[in-house]
């Protein structure tokens, strides 16, 4: 039985964690598999009940942050040598950035004969000053080289790494999208719908306007909250802003619906006058989903955004950042609504489009419905993965 050797950052809320327990549960028996994860930063939300679900455990390596230390990083470099040594892995398999270094460092020096990383996003552009980022860029071509293939998670972001950026060649890069187990997503929506809404108070006239993910620079919730002060603006139709999330910008968010005169609500003392709602992390976010009636995200960078493919799947109608694999899942005007990256105004325009138009609404989110679904479920990122690691393994003898 091959054995296959998973490592990713951590196991915070978002798509590397499922596309990891995923591969790790349901490669099984098939593929023998350990999982290594590094330590969550505090202001995340832990996904570990994810694993959980799965029946799964994973082998942490408590030295393993996001942020670099020579001699941090160092430690767990020889730590992931170890468990190579110990567990003698055919493919050794690497999800995000710190564990992409890493985990293919410690495997290239251990002679592993499968090398592979996924980029579930990446720090090309919009995270770093330009001198930090061509030194990035100049580590992930040598990582590049000591892989067997590299894994986009896009057809875009397959375009950025090889032509844009130059990582490596077009034909050593494999595109697999992301795969979720959708199915919950269309459970009992009217019960979960009426459940979320009285929890935050919203009203059943009023349209709920949400946004998910860490409050961190990189995913612009300032653009958001700018947006939605200006639709208040100029439309006559109840609207309610849900921020869904935590991290470290959270004050600075918060004092910048001060700012516009938006008063906010948290968890701990709702008001359902407020216009606006910070809800803190939320783990069954298919509760979430059903209580929303439009899904927003702002980011300056993405790779393939979760929180849009469960948007879609729970039948809500979105309007995004025209950014990473974002047009690879959203068709334009067709499936949801897009807009350039910083610019308030015609975000604003297109969120007013929606929040306007109910048949609209339901015509994006109808067609959207469909298309994720068999774009993005489950067993479709299995069946991809596990054909090529069998056409490696072949390769390789």
């Amino acid at each position: 039985m091959p054995r296959v050797l998973r490592i990713i950052n951590r196991l915070n809320l978002g798509g590397p964690t499922y596309n990891a327990a995923y591969l790790t549960k349901y490669l099984s028996p098939e593929f023998e598999t350990i999982l290594l994860s590094g330590v969550k930063q505090e202001s995340e939300e832990s996904s570990e009940f994810i694993i959980e679900q799965l029946g799964l455990k994973a082998v942490y390596l408590n030295s393993m942050h996001r942020d670099i230390n020579l001699s941090r990083d160092w430690q767990v470099y020889n730590e992931i040598k170890k468990v190579i040594r110990d567990f003698k892995p055919d493919i050794v398999h690497t999800h995000a950035a710190k564990a992409g270094t890493l985990g293919r460092l410690a495997a290239h020096h251990c002679n592993v004969k499968i090398i592979l990383h996924t980029f579930h996003g990446h720090v090309f552009h919009s995270y770093f000053s330009p001198l930090k980022t061509r030194f990035f860029i100049r580590i992930e071509r040598y990582l590049a080289g000591i892989s067997s293939r590299i894994i986009a998670i896009s057809n875009k972001q397959k375009h950025e790494i090889c032509n844009e950026f130059g990582i490596c060649p077009t034909e050593k890069c494999e595109v697999i999208p992301l795969g979720f187990d959708l199915s919950r997503f269309r459970e009992n929506i009217p019960n979960k719908r009426k459940v979320f809404r009285a929890a935050f108070g919203i009203a059943d006239d009023e349209i709920a306007i949400g946004i998910i993910g860490r409050l961190t620079a990189i995913k612009n919730h300032s653009l958001f909250v700018k947006a939605f002060s200006h639709l208040r603006r100029n439309t006559r139709e109840k609207v309610k802003a849900v921020i869904i999330g935590g991290g470290e910008d959270d004050n600075q968010i918060k004092n910048l619906c001060s700012n516009l005169a938006l008063n906010y609500s948290i968890p701990e003392n709702i008001n359902s006058s407020s216009p606006v709602i910070f809800t803190s992390w939320i783990k069954d976010i298919d509760r979430a989903m059903a209580g929303l009636d439009i899904v927003c995200m702002t980011s300056l960078n993405e790779g393939t955004p979760v929180s849009l493919i469960e948007a879609q799947a729970a039948g809500r109608p979105v309007v995004s950042t025209r950014v990473g694999g974002v047009e690879d899942l959203i068709v334009e005007n067709e499936t949801g609504l897009l807009s350039n990256s910083g610019d308030v105004e015609h975000f604003a325009v297109q969120l007013r489009k929606l929040v306007n138009n109910k048949e609209l609404r339901q015509q994006l989110s109808e067609k959207a419905g469909s298309l994720v679904f068999s774009r993005y479920h489950v067993d479709r990122l299995v069946n991809d993965t596990r054909q090529l690691y069998q056409k490696l393994i072949a390769e390789k003898g």
